[in-house]
């Protein structure tokens, strides 16, 4: 067995419980179209997927090019303005990072955001410098669940896809981190267990959670 692993985390719903603030600036952008979606159509459509799909569908036609990104930039910037007095990462992530960082793991980040957001998360949670690899919509020209953005972290990092365990929380990101030809671990902040494809193993938050677990997936 290689030893060297690389884990690679999502950021919505991972590294950060956002889903709830991602899902208010959302309403506040469609109620300004008279638009009102249900909760059960924001879970289907809207957790783990691109802005282009999330437009697209709720407006019922292709959104793309200029009036795409006009559209994005202003529902990112309602999210972050209310997203930023609540930035916490999830319960035990850091210790979690640290731990992994002790025994030689490489980490990243691979989030179907825009860098803003990510930049604006790094800028209160104190994990820059652990991550070898840090990834956001900008990079790629395919989305979750194209396994693109974890093919390329896996790259950054220098280890094959085999090498590598996903964190993810959504569908589209498991279902990427699966197409990539990784170990996924299901994050339960935004579904349940049966909500999304197999993972290795599932977890509520990073508490008491230990490298030896992660191993023990390459044994």
């Amino acid at each position: 067995m290689n030893t060297e692993i690389a884990v690679i985390f999502d950021m919505d719903g991972v590294i950060c419980h956002t889903n709830p603030y991602h899902s208010l600036a959302f309403r506040e952008f469609f109620s300004l179209r008279n638009l009102s979606p249900t909760d059960e159509e924001f879970a289907q459509h809207m957790f783990g997927k691109s802005n282009s799909y999330i437009l697209s569908h709720f407006f019922n036609r292709t959104v793309e090019g200029e009036e795409l990104l006009e559209l994005e930039q202003e529902k990112e910037g309602l999210f972050r303005k209310i997203y930023e007095p609540h930035i916490d990462p999830i319960k035990g992530i850091i210790a979690f990072m640290d731990n992994l960082k002790a025994n030689g793991v490489k980490l990243g980040v691979a989030t179907s955001a825009p860098y803003a957001n990510l930049e604006l998360i790094l800028s209160k949670v104190n994990i820059r410098n652990k991550l070898g690899s840090i990834l956001a919509s900008e990079d790629v020209k395919k989305h979750k669940p194209d396994p693109e953005v974890y093919l390329a972290s896996a790259k950054n990092l220098g280890l094959s896809p085999a090498q590598c365990v996903v964190f993810e929380d959504s569908f589209s990101g498991v279902s990427a981190g699966l197409s990539a030809g990784m170990k996924v671990v299901g994050v339960l902040t935004s579904h349940t267990k049966e909500e999304l494809p197999p993972c290795s193993f599932y977890i509520n938050d990073y508490d008491n959670l230990r490298f030896d677990q992660l191993k023990a997936l390459f044994s």
